[in-house]
């Protein structure tokens, strides 16, 4: 049996529900932004500064950083490391589902652990968050939003991790969630994690 399952999703595809899902059938604890808080905690960073850079890589990260390497640094990776440390405590101590936060990358080396991708279609994302998050959005919007929580996934874990976001070589298993559907994405990993 798997005791550590890390799910990492483009936004919009359901990786949250499905984790929490997961971690209910398998009665594992679930964790996704409090690890936030803990890890600000932690590092002594305010929660709220701590969240305005929750899966973001440094402003200057890319052609700027490249040529002047003038980002702020030691901000941004006390905080990177803070929530690492966390998440390897989590998985050393318990039985449990994390999602996002480059926990795959993180734990990767760790025994029975199960590294999931979460994808869908970006029409099938842009209806589920207009009836489920963002009612009162415009497709436009929306649209414009999951472009811009994407790019800052592929960077956030391009910069701390060396490995590229929804790569499959990555990961255990990528799942589609608009092909599939939720309920079969959550039955596939909980069959995965109990063999």
């Amino acid at each position: 049996m798997k005791k550590i399952i890390t799910i990492s999703r483009e936004f919009g595809a359901g990786g949250g529900e499905i984790g929490q899902k997961v971690a209910e059938r398998l009665g594992f604890r679930y964790f996704d932004k409090e690890l936030i808080l803990q890890a600000a905690k932690q590092a002594n960073i305010s929660p709220e500064k701590f969240i305005k850079f929750d899966e973001q890589a440094p402003k200057l990260f890319g052609f700027t950083q490249s040529l002047f390497d003038l980002y702020s640094a030691p901000l941004d990776e006390r905080m990177f490391e803070a929530q690492r440390l966390i998440i390897r405590e989590i998985g050393e101590r318990e039985n449990c589902v994390i999602v996002g936060r480059n926990a795959n990358s993180i734990l990767k080396e760790f025994d029975n652990s199960l590294h999931v991708f979460i994808h869908a279609d970006p029409y099938w994302r842009l209806q589920r968050l207009k009836k489920e998050k963002m009612p009162d959005a415009t497709e436009q919007e929306i649209s414009g939003h999951i472009r811009s929580v994407d790019k800052a996934r592929r960077k956030y874990c391009t910069y701390y991790t060396d490995t590229e976001f929804g790569v499959a070589q990555y990961y255990d298993i990528c799942l589609c969630s608009s092909t599939l559907g939720v309920e079969n994405c959550i039955d596939l990993i909980v069959q995965l994690a109990k063999s």
